[in-house]
């Protein structure tokens, strides 16, 4: 095994595979890879592992601990250690694979502060017969709303804009009177909440 000075940088020293487990531990594996005897090799191996394990304790408990030892150490190794793995190593080929992407939806959100599911709901609720539900709703999805737009606008939320925003979703098919909406007052900060963002705000300087 090539013998490294002790006192060049690390920058300049080979780069580890799995910097985690350190310097030493790579030694280990080049010199285990180095021995001739098969079943000597294999014992070497199994002692490696059991080293990397007591790095990391904490992590005994996690389902196939063991078995991701054994693959880490097949990766450290370059996948040229010749030994009997008591289990399945994962293969080269498998190392660089990429999950399935993800499948989001392309839909535009006309207002972001009111969300998606808002948009859906005040379509939904265009669709409703006439009644108590439908008109309960309305008044929901309305105050949803002004939560909503307080979270973005901490100054002033207009009733007058909620309105309109109703408007513009439904494209005025299905009109309404703004008195309908019994748009609630939203809860005021008090002495002592201020306080507290503003030592807050303070803290973060």
């Amino acid at each position: 095994m090539e013998q490294e000075d002790l006192l060049t940088y690390n920058t300049r020293k080979k780069k580890l595979v799995l910097p985690e487990y350190g310097r030493n531990v790579h030694r280990m594996i080049e010199y285990c890879a180095g021995i001739e005897d098969r079943a000597e090799r294999t014992r070497c191996a199994h002692a490696i592992v059991n080293i990397m394990g007591n790095l990391f304790p904490h992590l005994r408990d996690i389902d196939d601990f063991k078995h991701k030892l054994w693959d880490h150490l097949a990766i450290m190794s370059d996948f040229k250690l010749d030994i009997d793995y008591p289990c399945e190593v994962i293969r080269r080929e498998k190392l660089n694979d990429k999950p399935d992407k993800v499948p989001y939806t392309t839909t535009g959100i006309r207002y972001r502060h009111y969300g998606k599911l808002l948009e859906e709901m005040l379509h939904k609720w265009e669709e409703m017969p006439e009644g108590e539900e439908r008109s309960q709703l309305i008044v929901y999805l309305a105050n949803h709303m002004k939560k909503s737009m307080a979270a973005w606008n901490k100054e002033a939320v207009e009733d007058e804009k909620i309105y309109k925003d109703i408007i513009e979703y439904t494209g005025n098919r299905v009109p309404i009177e703004k008195e309908q909406l019994r748009l609630r007052e939203l809860p005021k900060e008090n002495n002592m909440q201020r306080k507290t963002k503003n030592n807050g705000k303070k803290a973060g300087r």
